[in-house]
């Protein structure tokens, strides 16, 4: 008997669901940060055992759209409710059960097995930890009561194998979906661009990580070295200043620390070159974002 299916991963921003995608697949992934709204894309990463597949996808935070961007990023997040054999839904012990609570509503109507991730249960201290974090499956168990729920801690690994052996159990029978050395349905390219953008997550604040998207134009790969053009856009010629930096040095900084990140993700000596580029108002412009990939369909 083979099992396989699709386990997609969905909550709102900042409740940990990319540091737990890289925990279930075992490779980094996602783009994992302290900041919100880190994911923009969904992407799968795929598990491979003896007599399972496992389909996971990671999702972009469920939010009330502001642009154009956030509308299609949102549309990413429903899609993972239409195809799923299994969802998760991601909270931690912070965050108010009610929060977007049109889309809840939506999980609490599924008919497939839905587990419930009360994750960063580690921030929960104190002699009445045990008391809060009761009180808190209650109050999830009122919201979806035909779910399951299991307290975890995605960054420390905390309930992650039991999580698994579930998921294990409630997959569907059915042939592979994909090859069983494929990683992910995503090409190479796709992790250069999230990789130099988790960089700028990092070493920039306010509105510019935000305001960032990045483009390959070049990946030419041989046996021991990659060649890497990116082009990094931004809206402003203000952020575009800001991203270079004094005599360029904040690029420099971006740069090199991409390049590192790049050669451990491929196992290979990357020359990586970087330029920013004003493409003013690319989030809210429905033509640059499909061009940019983000289109559902």
């Amino acid at each position: 008997m083979f099992k396989a299916g699709f386990v997609n991963i969905v909550g709102n921003p900042n409740v940990g669901k990319s540091t737990l995608m890289n925990q279930l697949v075992g490779e980094k992934i996602s783009i994992a940060t302290f900041k919100a709204q880190t994911t923009r894309h969904r992407i799968m990463g795929i598990v491979n055992e003896a007599d399972c597949q496992i389909v996971f996808s990671d999702t972009p935070g469920v939010l009330k759209p502001n642009y154009k961007m956030q509308e299609m990023m949102l549309q990413f997040s429903e899609s993972a409710l239409a195809d799923a054999d299994v969802l998760l839904y991601v909270t931690d012990v912070v965050e108010n059960p009610e929060k977007n609570k049109d889309f809840l509503d939506r999980v609490s109507k599924m008919t497939i097995p839905v587990i419930l991730l009360i994750n960063k249960i580690d921030e929960l201290t104190g002699s009445d930890a045990n008391k809060r974090l009761g009180a808190l499956v209650e109050k999830w168990h009122a919201l979806l009561p035909n779910a399951e729920i299991l307290p975890i801690s995605a960054s420390n690994k905390f309930g992650v194998d039991i999580l698994m052996k579930r998921i294990k159990e409630l997959l569907p029978e059915n042939p592979a979906y994909f090859d069983k050395d494929q990683l992910t349905d995503k090409p190479a390219k796709f992790f250069v661009s999230e990789i130099i953008r988790e960089k700028i997550l990092r070493y920039y604040d306010k509105e510019i990580p935000y305001s960032v998207e990045v483009v390959v134009e070049r990946f030419k790969e041989n046996e021991s070295v990659i060649h890497i053009n990116a082009v990094i856009y931004v809206e402003r010629d203000s952020q575009k200043g800001i991203i270079i930096g004094h005599q360029g040095q904040a690029l420099k900084k971006v740069s090199m620390e991409a390049r590192k990140s790049l050669e451990l993700f491929f196992g290979k000596k990357i020359f990586l070159e970087t330029f920013v580029k004003v493409d003013k108002d690319w989030r809210n412009n429905q033509r640059e974002l499909r061009n940019f990939g983000y289109d559902p369909e």
